[in-house]
């Protein structure tokens, strides 16, 4: 196998393509990570995403330092991973936000039932009602590729960049 160090570009575009992947925040030294919904816009250099209040958005608004991870796994042979690092931004309900709220909307439009899990009822009976709308603005983007060669054995494990 190779492993492939990505480009900024390369890891964008993979970015670019992802619609789930992993949130991490941190809040007193405790790490914490859970999977969520993301659509990059390329054009703001950002992750747009959506959520209700909870741990997540309480910490993040403590300590807006965050870090995203996504990856495409075909195999163990054969994947990619992206992390993104970034800055928590919320969205407010304000006139001023409202061409941000739009270009959110647009974005999570493409997908049809965009906004679940995050308003959906939850086991407690609770129901999501308050939405956040979201943006990670990203900075330093690191990414990795393995292609096993054809006839490649288990033991040929290499880095390249």
């Amino acid at each position: 196998m190779l492993i492939h160090t990505l480009a900024a570009a390369e890891c964008r575009e993979v970015l670019k393509r992802a619609r789930y992947g992993r949130l991490a925040c941190a809040r007193a030294d405790q790490p914490y990570v859970v999977p969520i919904s993301l659509y990059l816009d390329p054009e703001r250099n950002a992750v747009f995403c959506f959520s209700t209040v909870g741990q997540k958005v309480r910490w993040m608004r403590k300590n807006p330092r965050v870090c995203l991870e996504v990856e495409e796994i075909v195999s163990r042979t054969e994947w990619t991973t992206v992390v993104a690092f970034g800055r928590y931004e919320e969205i407010p309900r304000a006139p001023e936000a409202a061409s941000l709220r739009q270009r959110a909307a647009a974005l999570f439009e493409r997908e049809s039932s965009w906004w679940l899990p995050a308003a959906a009822t939850l086991s407690s009976g609770r129901q999501g009602v308050h939405p956040v709308i979201f943006r990670i603005r990203l900075g330093r983007v690191t990414g990795r590729r393995v292609i096993r060669p054809a006839g490649a054995g288990a033991s040929e494990i290499r880095a390249q960049s």
